[in-house]
């Protein structure tokens, strides 16, 4: 017999090395593709403006849970999921695709609620379901989307714009999702075990919602175009504060140091953290699905960005080779590492 090659674990890679991976003899063969793979959106030149294609999946079992996840809310974020990407190149959303694998387990009731909540968020974000496609599926409920947005020429935002000095900013806080997510695990868990069929969520909305119906922070797109502020990079918080950071950073060219203190954590957050004997800055660092906007700007406009209500100033970049920083108050400093996806 001979001899069986040695097969490489997807595992070795993570979700990022595997995408590296996979594209990196990838060749772009069309002028009129301005950036592939490696940014929130692919960017393509139709003409006075730039069009901004962005595309999503969720598996059951991988992205939601049925037991706790409302098929209305669940129709909401898969909207919110791929016109984010859109918002985070400084680009306008105009239409989403829906694609649909649904198992014979569903009727249409629950397929409509689904559709409700897709519409929902449509209108909310002025956004159109301009297609998509539906078919059997052997696996439960598979939902993939495309959105299609708009920006012009000189507005783009991408990732690799960061210059050493400059500020980093966030909207928002960090980590309420995660922690909502853990509390409906628990609740999950002890319904299986135990049979427990009235859940304890009571003081704990916020993060439940932040999981299951996230918003994006258009107001402050609003707030940066109004002072005049253009971010020399940008990115949404999908896969961790951390993990977003470090994207900005290799692909800028730089290093960065933030600040454990200037990272905005909500008080449900920190509390449930407690609860759980979580330190609060390992899920806002590293929870994902914040739906937050992560940007840099110039330094001379650090009394601009005040104006700009729910931005914070959380640290700055640093030149190429210095490292990646969190320093505490007591002026120690730790590595940061992208702990919510392996590198």
């Amino acid at each position: 017999m001979g001899k069986s090659k040695n097969k490489k674990s997807i595992n070795e890679f993570g979700k990022f090395g595997l995408i590296r991976h996979l594209t990196s003899n990838v060749i772009i063969r069309n002028k009129t593709t301005i950036t592939g793979i490696g940014d929130d959106a692919a960017v393509i030149d139709s003409g006075k403006n730039l069009t901004l294609v962005s595309t999503d999946l969720l598996l059951e079992g991988i992205h939601f849970n049925l037991i706790y996840t409302p098929l209305k809310h669940l129709g909401y974020k898969a909207v919110i999921r791929a016109i984010s990407d859109i918002y985070a190149m400084n680009g306008t959303p105009g239409q989403v695709m829906i694609a649909l694998g649904i198992s014979s387990k569903f009727n249409v009731e629950q397929v409509e609620d689904l559709y409700e909540g897709i519409s929902l968020a449509c209108k909310n974000y002025q956004v159109d379901l301009a297609g998509g496609d539906i078919t059997s599926s052997l696996t439960g409920m598979t939902i993939g989307v495309t959105a299609v947005g708009r920006v012009e020429k000189s507005n783009i935002i991408k990732r690799d714009g960061a210059r050493a000095n400059d500020l980093i900013c966030v909207t928002g806080d960090f980590g309420a999702s995660f922690m909502g997510l853990q509390l409906l695990e628990r609740e999950r868990k002890l319904f299986v075990k135990e049979k427990v069929t009235q859940p304890d969520l009571a003081g704990y909305e916020y993060v439940i919602g932040r999981q299951l119906k996230p918003e994006i922070p258009v107001s402050a797109l609003t707030g940066l175009k109004n002072e005049e502020i253009r971010p020399t990079s940008m990115i949404d918080v999908t896969d961790g504060l951390a993990s977003d950071l470090l994207h900005i950073c290799r692909l800028s060219g730089t290093g960065c140091r933030i600040f454990y203190s200037k990272v905005p954590i909500d008080y449900e957050t920190s509390k449930l953290a407690e609860e759980f004997n979580i330190d609060p800055m390992v899920p806002a660092l590293n929870g994902g699905e914040d739906y937050e906007l992560l940007f840099t700007i110039p330094l001379e406009m650090a009394e601009k960005i005040k104006m700009v209500e729910s931005v914070k100033v959380i640290g700055h970049m640093t030149t190429f080779g210095s490292g990646y920083y969190i320093a505490g108050d007591d002026g120690s400093e730790v590595e940061i590492s992208a702990q919510g996806w392996k590198e």
